[in-house]
């Protein structure tokens, strides 16, 4: 299994530096930061949150090893020709390290605050289709043109291209319908929150996708993100259990985290993201990472 870390997007950009070297450093193997323009809260929806394709720049050129990625970008904000050409510049400042992670878009305050059409959920998964057909055309061929319902390219070529060949699509969520069948078709990666049972459930879902599309379910990269509670406070951890958590988690001592992560290597997840949004500070956050990369990657490595 890979073990990668998602950085917060809302904290500063000096916390956000320290922490992509410091898990780069202890063996991490990944780095997402969001694509959001704003907190998801109700109005007024106050906090910064930095632009997440400066910030993967800027990662790319400052931490020299680990895979970087957006988890994932909204389609709805970007033109995809201009998401492509990002991609590409990005993966060359990487040395072909970046992932590109795509949506469909949800976050309907910040589509409403900065004037991006939200429209209806089948309006933006008919874009996104459109989009991968787009980008990976772009990212593949020396010229595009392409005569959508939404996008229309004439001509349009992308140079340079990225070092990768393929750069990896990623497609985030897991609507059953849609999604995964946007995932079989175009992506080389998959990601959705969720537990063990959830990702063999939908994993055997995509499966069924890719052998209607012809192809190898075993070719799609496969991550889940789920929040981490780690202790070996006997108290604290009771506590957790009983408490209602609204995002998928692993709740345990560093033994018990691993057999968790046994159950998710089970559904077939090969890329656990860590979310450090239950951290209470820098150090809580130090502590558990580095506990984790010692006390339980090893055994699943």
């Amino acid at each position: 299994m890979r073990f990668s870390y998602w950085i917060p997007a809302t904290v500063d950009w000096s916390e956000m530096l320290d922490a992509g070297r410091h898990v780069e450093s202890i063996g991490f193997d990944g780095l997402w930061v969001a694509d959001h323009f704003m907190p998801n809260q109700p109005e007024p929806a106050e906090g910064p949150t930095h632009e997440a394709f400066a910030v993967l720049a800027a990662l790319a050129a400052a931490v020299p090893r680990v895979r970087i990625g957006p988890l994932v970008a909204g389609n709805t904000y970007r033109n995809p020709a201009l998401l492509a050409k990002a991609a590409a510049s990005i993966d060359q400042i990487s040395g072909g390290r970046f992932v590109l992670g795509l949506g469909a878009g949800w976050q309907e305050n910040e589509h409403r605050a900065y004037g991006i059409d939200f429209n209806t959920f089948r309006w933006r998964f008919d874009r996104l289709e459109e989009a991968c057909v787009v980008i990976r055309s772009l990212l593949r061929e020396a010229r595009t043109t392409f005569d959508g319902a939404h996008y229309n390219l004439v001509d349009a070529p992308l140079d340079p291209k990225p070092v990768q060949s393929p750069l990896p699509l990623l497609i985030g969520g897991g609507g059953e319908q849609r999604t995964l069948r946007i995932v079989a078709r175009y992506a080389e990666e998959w990601n959705v929150w969720g537990d063990p049972a959830v990702l063999a459930q939908k994993g055997a879902v995509l499966d069924r996708h890719c052998e209607a599309e012809g192809r190898d379910p075993a070719s799609v990269h496969r991550s889940a993100v789920a929040l981490l509670f780690m202790s070996d406070d006997a108290a604290l951890l009771a506590k957790l259990r009983s408490t209602a958590i609204e995002r998928p988690h692993l709740i345990g001592t560093p033994a018990e985290i691993v057999e968790q992560m046994q159950a998710y290597r089970a559904a077939g997840v090969e890329e656990y993201i860590l979310p450090p949004f239950n951290f209470r500070s820098a150090a809580e956050r130090t502590e558990t990472v580095e506990r984790f990369m010692t006390e339980v990657v090893p055994h699943l490595r």
